[in-house]
């Protein structure tokens, strides 16, 4: 019996999901450290807090921002951890870290994947609190249920679609040098 060479197709499957898993835990463990959590993860969750309750005070809901709590005369939320979209960032960016790709790939991946789960969360964020302030009843399922797999599974879709076009470029990378 043999075994595969270390990277062998068969090995390449394994190898992303450990560098994955170890990628997760650092990325995890780095934003729970309190420094980080105090001088990056609060500073973040409450620029979120200010772009929603302004995009909420343009669209007629009269609200006020303190920290990273947004209330109104009929509702409050407060931003926590999880719930500032910084989860499904890190589960993003460690399939991307862990994905075999160039840097500069990677980068662009991070880069484009951040912005694009903040705006999804901005808008989590802003139909929430419109839920909580309008529709009551239906808050808890909207935010446990409905965004929190919205958010998630929307950096899932994102990465599989990073990981699809770069794999077909780096196919078609090969190919024409096959035919040159």
């Amino acid at each position: 019996m043999t075994t595969p060479p270390a990277f062998s197709p068969h090995r390449r499957p394994l190898l992303f999901v450990v560098r994955f898993v170890v990628l997760l835990v650092v990325l995890y463990l780095a934003v729970a450290w309190n420094p980080v959590n105090d001088k990056v993860v609060v500073p973040l969750t409450a620029a979120i807090a200010r772009v929603s309750g302004g995009i909420l005070n343009a669209l007629g809901e009269r609200v006020t921002v303190a920290g990273t709590e947004i209330h109104s005369g009929a509702f409050a939320v407060q931003i926590e951890n999880g719930c500032n979209g910084l989860e499904a960032a890190l589960l993003f960016s460690a399939a991307v870290l862990a994905f075999p790709a160039t840097w500069w790939r990677r980068l662009i991946g991070l880069a484009v994947g951040f912005a694009a789960i903040q705006v999804i969360n901005l808008v989590r964020v802003v139909s929430l609190f419109w839920i909580g302030a309008h529709r009551p009843a239906l808050f808890s399922s909207s935010h446990t249920v409905v965004w929190q797999s919205a958010v998630v599974l929307a950096s899932v879709l994102m990465f599989l679609a990073w990981a699809a076009h770069g794999e077909r470029a780096r196919r078609e990378a090969a190919d024409g040098a096959d035919g040159a």
